[in-house]
């Protein structure tokens, strides 16, 4: 049996840590002027709904799930 070499090259294998480093920072540094932009109360709110939203999908999948099991019977 032959062995199957990986020619797949992860993100770090091609862009250099100085620019990963940079892309980081600099990611950063957007984060916090956008967040610079808006009162803190909005963030704090943007954070409370995203989390909502979130335990609504979750109450979709679960309630999809139970159908499928019941279906299965």
């Amino acid at each position: 049996m032959t062995e199957k070499t990986s020619t797949h090259t992860t993100f770090k294998d091609r862009i250099p840590q100085e620019a990963r480093d940079h892309m980081r920072n600099a990611r950063e540094e957007m984060r916090r002027g956008i967040e610079a932009l808006f009162p803190e109360g909005f963030m704090k709110h943007r954070r409370g709904a995203q989390r909502e939203v979130l335990l609504a999908f979750r109450s979709m999948i679960d309630s999809v799930l139970e159908k499928m099991e019941t279906a299965s019977k």
